[in-house]
């Protein structure tokens, strides 16, 4: 049975009331859509970027918009690949977050094997690990030194089990969704269920919470800048409370600190762009009104960069003929644009 042990002090309520009001001003702004699709766009590239660049991609972030919209770059293809990895995990996110899916043990492993295709063994993907794993600090000068060492493997599926029991009990408390995806994070990278990609798996599964939860702050908030802004503060907080192995009854009460400043941190830069850009202030005759089917066709476009009518089939029951129509709206609405001919063409954001 996990029972994490915490407190939460009156500065970390604080803070998640004022995240709380922020949540409410950029839920409420009348952002035009194709703002907010570049908004979107951008926070995905961010995402993207910090995410794989905590676990030492070399891609700078300019690179990685170009990745993310086809376009070829001079980089070695292991980050690459890291990079187009993270896009499609990140799809993967925003489809089971659509359909209200609960986490389960089937689910986060095809989410590390979206996330870690091709670059590890494929009898190591989408599978437990199956020995132990000990997390090393290279100190320089051929000196080493032991972070972490994760529970057995054999304690592995246990572990995963009983987070996810928590998860639901959490569910049924009421747990503030923040405090819920905070130690979720904390829990999973320690119970280090993989061979690899234990990290981006576990960033994966926190945003796919707060999706879950309603606390996406429109899909434009990036908590994994914060932790990319100083990895060693990111992995110091991880480690309060647990010394060199892992232990049941760890302490979360500092990181849980840790995870909720940096959230304040990155709602109010949401919050920055929201007002400076004037969003609140659109008025009724400049806003452009998008029927249900259109919002989620930009949304797939948000995480996509490019689409066919063909992938319009497969995110709405309608045929193709109906999907060509739509983009055609769209496209007379000045917010996408076609690229190509005849059967090749695929639509893309107007810049």
């Amino acid at each position: 049975m996990f029972q994490p042990k915490y407190s939460i002090s009156p500065e970390v309520l604080a803070a998640i009331s004022e995240i709380a009001e922020i949540k409410v001003i950029v839920e409420r702004s009348k952002v035009l859509p194709l703002n907010e699709l570049q908004l979107k766009r951008q926070a995905l590239i961010r995402m993207v970027h910090t995410s794989t660049s905590i676990e030492g991609n070399k891609l700078a972030e300019y690179q990685v918009g170009k990745v993310l919209s086809g376009m070829s770059i001079q980089a070695d293809d292991k980050s690459i690949l890291e990079v187009k990895n993270y896009q499609n995990a990140l799809k993967e996110v925003e489809k089971i977050a659509e359909k209200k899916v609960k986490i389960t043990k089937d689910l986060i492993l095809k989410l590390h094997g979206v996330a870690m295709k091709g670059l590890m063994d494929k009898e190591k993907t989408s599978k437990w690990r199956p020995g132990d794993i000990y997390i090393i600090d290279d100190l320089g000068n051929g000196k080493e030194k032991l972070r972490f060492k994760g529970p057995g493997s054999f304690d592995v599926v246990r572990l995963i089990d009983a987070l996810l029991d928590w998860l639901k009990k959490a569910n049924k408390k009421d747990l503030h969704p923040i405090l819920k995806a905070g130690i979720f994070h904390s829990q999973f990278v320690h119970i280090h269920p993989f061979t690899d990609g234990n990290g981006r798996v576990t960033r994966l599964l926190t945003t796919l919470l707060l999706y879950l939860d309603g606390w996406d702050f429109r899909r434009v908030i990036v908590l994994e800048e914060f932790y990319n802004k100083n990895r060693q503060d990111y992995y110091n907080a991880l480690a309060y409370g647990w010394g060199e192995k892992y232990q049941d009854g760890a302490e979360f009460t500092d990181w849980l600190e840790y995870f909720v400043v940096g959230f304040l941190v990155e709602a109010r830069k949401v919050r920055k762009t929201i007002t400076s850009l004037g969003f609140d202030k659109v008025s009724i005759k400049e806003q452009t009104y998008l029927d249900p089917d259109e919002v989620k066709i930009m949304d797939y476009l948000a995480v996509s960069f490019k689409m066919r009518s063909e992938d319009i089939t497969k995110i709405l029951p309608i045929a193709k003929r109906t999907a060509q129509l739509k983009l055609k709206n769209l496209v007379e609405k000045g917010l996408i644009k076609p690229q190509g001919k005849g059967p090749s063409t695929y639509y893309v954001l107007v810049q």
